[in-house]
């Protein structure tokens, strides 16, 4: 086995399990706004130059929402930084809400609405937020 930047074995097993789509909030909040009438497009870039893949978009009233992990996006309420690899840890998250702000500023400036959901967000009033922006988007 090639050398790894885990810890130990079981974190790496633990990380490697982690989905980069179809996670149970994503499910809950397609689930609620497909219910609600609305369609979309899944797990996809929304437009060219941005690497980052969106959990929902919808292109026509060119709304993108993404779905943030509350470890992998350090969210302030619940995210916890690891005993072990701090360095590794720190500044991996530090990068990833640089790109989320890149992200956001790169689609605003092209005309889109971002929607960021935290994964503890209730799926009901993330779906309220979304709709709302899609109705305003449509009209």
């Amino acid at each position: 086995m090639e050398a790894s930047w885990a810890s130990s074995e079981h974190a790496r097993r633990t990380m490697r399990a982690n989905r980069r789509r179809d996670t149970k909030p994503e499910l809950a909040l397609r689930s609620m706004l497909h219910s609600r009438g609305l369609r979309f497009r899944v797990d996809c870039s929304p437009m060219r130059g941005v690497r980052s893949r969106a959990d929902i978009v919808f292109s026509k009233a060119k709304i993108v929402v993404f779905v943030d992990g509350c470890f992998w996006h350090g969210c302030p309420e619940h995210f916890i930084m690891p005993k072990t690899n701090t360095d590794y840890w720190s500044t991996k998250i530090s990068r990833n809400s640089e790109r989320d702000s890149a992200v956001n500023r790169k689609l605003k400036d092209a005309g889109w609405t971002v929607i960021r959901v935290w994964e503890h967000e209730d799926s009901s009033a993330a779906a309220d937020r979304i709709e709302a922006a899609w109705k305003r988007a449509v009209q």
